[in-house]
């Protein structure tokens, strides 16, 4: 393949009710909604992304809440846990702050020399906290309830669970261009590039698991980086040219998207890391007005009518924001 990614660009999720989806990544895991806005594909939802100060690629996780959504089922065809990269020594705090919350944990367990916590949000999405010992340079999103000295510093890895690896595998190596990095039992980690947070995916074999349904409380898709659009272009057309069932390029606003899907189940994405979040509204104001694109703007007031009313938490944006 003649293109690599460089990581994870972001997860996109099923969420329940949107005001508790909100509540909880803002107020308990202390990311930012960076964008408020709906699924173009389908307006009458809204479209809510989380990530670091700005949204950079790499540190976003994005939901679809329907407040009656089903609940779905984790099993095999799905990235069954989206996992986080906080500070060493920090899972202590955390451990402490998520009961204090009324979130439970399991211990601190310790697998590739990483620390990991492990949880569930309001839907059942399950979700890991990792301190990786060489640490994430990445700057994390400061709030009262979540200090930057234990704050997210955004995606570590996905981990992607198969009934079987080789043709799951192929696709990682050969259309996304990562390497295979180690093994351990039923799980295989690959990297994009040299590795580390946010460039780290694992297979995990699980033959005699159930075949996972996409609802509430799942992964709907998880999204690797491409530079710019023109790469995405050429990236498109190779895969095609491989005889992948790929996507048109979609206009995603703040990104360009393509999709396709592996063949153990995951819906994958190449998204652009352009043009980003602060395009149409300033970063200290980031997430806090529903933004549309063009093509949906005429249809404003009807789509705000049948949206749920959302309150953003005061710990998103600066004080006098």
């Amino acid at each position: 393949m003649s293109f690599r990614t460089s990581g994870l660009h972001h997860v996109t999720a099923i969420g329940g009710d949107p005001q508790r989806n909100a509540d909880f990544y803002v107020r308990t895991l202390g990311l930012r909604l960076v964008k408020t806005t709906v699924n173009f594909d389908d307006p009458g939802t809204y479209h809510l992304y989380y990530g670091d100060e700005s949204g950079r690629p790499g540190t976003l996780l994005t939901f679809f809440p329907w407040k009656d959504a089903p609940s779905g089922r984790i099993g095999t065809g799905q990235a069954t846990t989206t996992a986080f990269s906080v500070p060493e020594r920090s899972l202590g705090w955390w451990r402490d702050h998520l009961a204090a919350q009324g979130v439970e944990a399991s211990d601190v367990v310790t697998r590739d020399n990483e620390e990991t916590l492990t949880f569930r949000d309001p839907d059942g999405l399950v979700l890991a906290l990792v301190a990786h010992p060489q640490g994430d340079p990445r700057d994390p999103w400061d709030t009262p309830l979540v200090p930057g000295e234990h704050a997210v510093r955004g995606l570590h890895s996905v981990t992607l669970s198969v009934s079987r690896e080789d043709a799951t595998v192929g696709t990682l190596t050969e259309d996304l261009g990562l390497s295979f990095a180690e093994e351990d039992g039923n799980r295989f980690r690959f990297n994009a590039g040299e590795g580390g947070p946010g460039a780290m995916v694992d297979v995990l074999v699980t033959p005699d698991a159930p075949r996972g349904l996409v609802a509430a409380g799942t992964v709907h898709h998880v999204a690797w980086r491409a530079p710019d659009e023109q790469t995405q272009v050429d990236w498109r057309s190779e895969l095609v040219d491989r005889g992948v069932s790929v996507t048109s390029i979609m206009d995603r606003q703040y990104f360009r998207s393509i999709y396709f899907r592996e063949p153990g189940g995951t819906l994958l994405e190449i998204a652009t890391d352009q043009p980003g979040f602060s395009i149409d509204e300033p970063l200290l104001e980031l997430g806090k007005a529903l933004k549309l694109p063009p093509w949906l703007e005429p249809n404003r007031e009807q789509i705000e009518a049948a949206l749920p009313k959302l309150d953003l938490p005061s710990e998103n944006n600066p004080a006098g924001a």
